[in-house]
């Protein structure tokens, strides 16, 4: 057998064939795997696995119905009662539309922040390096910058808000839909039966949660879902709702919410579907132009999405009835025209003041329903003129900063470039403003991410994410 010596400084190795036989198959091994992984990282995500949460029943079983059960600890906390369980529902007995409002969705979610991505703590950032230097087919800013949904659980009190603009909300739904009809409110066969339990779940929902705006109409069985709803706000009723399938549901569901739905349903090959809804208000694209599509295609044009997708997917697939979540997301708009938003097709007036554009938000919920298995995407657009950030300490001088630097394709696909000019001199005044009447000090704007924690946000901030109990014991 032959032998061969190698001298690498004071050290002398003797290896055999077999030993450089077996190097070489390793090296070989090793490159294909790094093939592989280069080509799942960059092609399309891979088929999800089967859903597999604690409510999901055998293949040949219905899942466990959701129910709403006892033993929620005092102040709203959220405490489930075990697998297939929502906690109880805190009724609002005194709850007034005529001053209703909502939570301060600047502060409650995690919808304004700098910068975009999220960047790895620096103890994480060897770590970082060292998978660079490993697989060698990612850069480390994949790994140190990781973009996320910002998603964060959702409490049951908070999926369904109603403010002192209800009444103005429905209006507008119902005259967009008659304008637009199918452009806004369609379904696909497959969710005919999710339509029916979305209704029925709002109706479950409302009379429970707004009593003072809602009456159940009880069906035969105590136990089974209500036979109808009574609007006090509109005068409408509606009865046998459990016969109402697709869009014949969804119109009762356009007179009950001020939330637009999309509605996705898992198919055979593991990809989530849009397979209707009723989407009055999306502000920039169209249900007529995306229903049948899948995620990624959906977001096709959303900047890094395709860094998302497998960890969104498998979100979606795999979230369970009894645990849902929340995000929001935010756009500036010109007008109240929310079915779709002048910026997205046109040049901001000159005329218009940047004190009288508007921060959109979309409040997105997201729920899962335990008999048809179907994704309830709620969205809720709610406005706020930029001149009512004044008193929000740090938070001009955050929307400018992101504006001016945060991620280009970001910034071009909310369109930025159309109303930069003016907005951006306009939040730098109201900063200066702030610092002039004492509310921030100029080092306050170097720890500008942390402007929830700033002493001053104290109201908004604490009031905001204490706002449900505090219905509950007005």
């Amino acid at each position: 057998m032959s032998y061969y010596t190698f001298y690498i400084g004071d050290v002398t190795l003797t290896v055999g064939w077999q030993d450089l036989l077996g190097l070489v198959l390793l090296a070989l091994v090793t490159k294909a795997l790094l093939l592989l992984r280069r080509a799942r990282a960059h092609g399309p995500a891979s088929p999800i696995l089967p859903a597999r949460t604690s409510i999901a029943a055998a293949p040949e079983k219905e899942p466990k119905a959701l129910r709403y059960g006892s033993g929620k600890a005092e102040g709203g906390a959220w405490n489930a009662t075990g697998p297939g369980y929502l906690p109880d529902l805190d009724p609002l007995h005194d709850f007034d539309l005529s001053t209703a409002t909502l939570r301060d969705y600047v502060y409650v979610n995690k919808v304004l922040r700098y910068p975009y991505f999220q960047v790895c703590p620096t103890p994480y950032v060897a770590d970082c390096l060292l998978r660079q230097d490993l697989w060698g087919v990612r850069s480390i800013d994949t790994f140190c910058r990781m973009v996320t949904m910002a998603h964060q659980p959702l409490h049951i009190n908070d999926w369904i808000e109603i403010d002192k603009e209800y009444q103005w909300y429905l209006d507008e739904k119902a005259r967009v839909i008659k304008e637009q009809g199918k452009v806004v409110v369609d379904s696909l066969p497959e969710n005919d039966a999710a339509c029916t339990e979305l209704l029925e779940t709002l109706v479950d929902y409302l009379p429970k949660r707004y009593p003072t705006l809602f009456d159940a109409i009880p069906a035969a069985k105590p136990s089974a879902v209500p036979y109808g709803i009574h609007n006090k706000v509109t005068g409408e009723t509606f009865t046998n709702i459990s016969a109402l399938k697709g869009v014949d549901a969804l119109m009762v569901v356009t007179r009950l919410v001020k939330d637009d739905f999309l509605m996705g349903r898992e198919r055979a090959d593991g990809r989530v579907y849009l397979v209707g809804g009723v989407i009055v208000f999306p502000g920039s694209y169209l249900l007529s132009e995306k229903i049948g599509q899948p995620l990624h295609e959906l977001h096709a044009n959303v900047p890094h999405f395709h860094k998302m997708l497998p960890s969104v997917e498998r979100t979606m697939v795999r979230f369970a009835p009894d645990r849902p979540f929340e995000r929001c997301s935010w756009w500036v708009a010109d007008d109240r025209e929310l079915f779709w938003h002048n910026i997205i097709s046109h040049e901001v007036r000159e005329d218009v003041h940047p004190k009288d554009l508007f921060l959109r938000f979309d409040h997105q919920t997201f729920r899962k329903l335990p008999r048809t298995r179907g994704i309830m995407f709620g969205v809720h657009p709610v406005l706020k003129r930029m001149e009512d950030l004044a008193d929000n300490p740090l938070v001009p001088a955050l929307l400018a900063k992101i504006h001016t630097g945060s991620d280009e394709t970001l910034m071009k696909y909310k369109s930025v470039a159309k109303y930069q000019h003016k907005l951006v001199p306009y939040l730098q005044e109201l900063t200066e403003q702030q610092i002039a009447k004492g509310l921030i000090k100029r080092e306050d704007i170097e720890n500008i991410v942390n402007f929830r924690e700033h002493p001053n946000a104290g109201d908004a901030w604490k009031g905001s994410a204490a706002l449900s109990n505090q219905r509950v014991k007005a």
